[in-house]
């Protein structure tokens, strides 16, 4: 599990060290001021005249707070603030008003739009150092905070072992792919991988080992589909993985390469008596006669894989009707293709 302790305020503290400020007055002065007091807790300080110039700070990132005078030309700290927190609402980005004391008006105006604390001119040394210091402070915890949701929503979606995404994630992720698949008139592809004798592997070597497979075999998948491709964990030895806008022979292609590398590579720290390692793929295709739905397209896969194995297993089988088998154990001899009971006709396409 992710480390989700907030940092205690001695941590905090050093944390906020060396935090980047913006500092926005039309005074050149107070800017000097401002900037002379904020370097000396050594805190990294940007001065600009306007509220313009702030924005355009903030947009280039790596700010932490921003101190902005009420009362600027070209644009007022009321405005500024007002697009700083438009453009930063989805992280915490502690923006402090500076306004004269009788100002009220222009405070609880701030505060509404989104201004996290004020100041009142002339300010206090110290009161400004200690208000700079506790929204930094805050600002750290919220960082932590989404840092850990972040971390927490990674693993709800991913395998913990193999890192590829997870049961429950495929099945929304398989969703949006058929539907944009629908949409725009385009191909998916569905490819079912099965390790053959992962439980051999495990009796004979320890589950260690067999881990060491899966690993094996996930880098294998990264190494032979495109950023647009989609790979999970559907079981204890299978991987799915959707190949968008793909069609008949890129399935098989990217199927061919992952058999290669899965099979040509040694698996690391593997003992002399390893078992050698095999894969069965089944392939199914959308759209196709008897593929029009997304439950279908999962069947046709499973059905494909289920008659690699049945005959006997390390080769790729396509759900279609000519029923082609596809052995890449020996890819300079012809393929040798068999009639796929489960057939359904998947007309031949061209490569993608």
């Amino acid at each position: 599990m992710p480390e989700t302790d907030p940092p205690s305020p001695s941590t905090l503290s050093r944390q906020v060290a060396g935090s980047q400020l913006v500092v926005a007055d039309d005074d050149r002065l107070t800017r000097e001021v401002l900037a002379k007091v904020l370097t000396s807790r050594g805190f990294r300080v940007d001065t600009v005249p306007d509220g313009q110039a702030a924005v355009e700070r903030v947009g280039q990132g790596g700010v932490d707070l921003v101190l902005l005078d009420v009362l600027m030309p070209r644009m007022t700290g009321l405005e500024a603030c007002r697009l700083i927190k438009g453009m930063t609402s989805d992280a915490f980005l502690p923006v402090v008003l500076l306004t004269v004391r009788t100002d009220s008006a222009s405070r609880v105006e701030g505060l509404r739009i989104g201004a996290d604390d004020y100041l009142c001119k002339p300010f206090d040394e110290q009161e400004l150092l200690a208000r700079v210091e506790a929204m930094l402070r805050i600002k750290k915890l919220y960082d932590h905070v989404a840092e850990a949701r972040l971390r927490l929503e990674q693993l709800s979606i991913h395998d913990p072992l193999t890192g590829v995404y997870n049961y429950r994630y495929l099945h929304s992720r398989l969703n949006e792919e058929f539907k944009r698949a629908e949409r725009y008139h385009e191909p998916l592809a569905c490819m079912v991988v099965d390790i053959d004798g992962l439980v051999q592997h495990n009796e004979l070597l320890g589950r260690e080992h067999g881990d060491r497979v899966l690993c094996h075999v996930t880098d294998s998948l990264r190494r032979s589909m495109r950023e647009v491709d989609v790979a999970a964990r559907f079981g204890a030895d299978e991987f799915l993985v959707l190949l968008p806008s793909t069609h008949f022979a890129g399935s098989v292609t990217v199927a061919e390469r992952l058999f290669r590398d899965a099979t040509e590579r040694p698996v690391a720290g593997a003992p002399e008596n390893a078992p050698p390692l095999s894969l069965s793929i089944g392939i199914a295709l959308y759209p196709s006669r008897d593929v029009r739905s997304k439950d279908q397209l999962l069947r046709g896969a499973d059905a494909a894989l289920h008659h690699a194995k049945r005959e006997g297993k390390g080769r790729i089988c396509v759900y279609q009707q000519s029923g082609q088998i596809y052995t890449p154990v020996a890819l300079e001899a012809p393929m040798p293709t068999a009639r796929l009971e489960v057939a359904a006709s998947v007309p031949s396409r061209g490569a993608e």
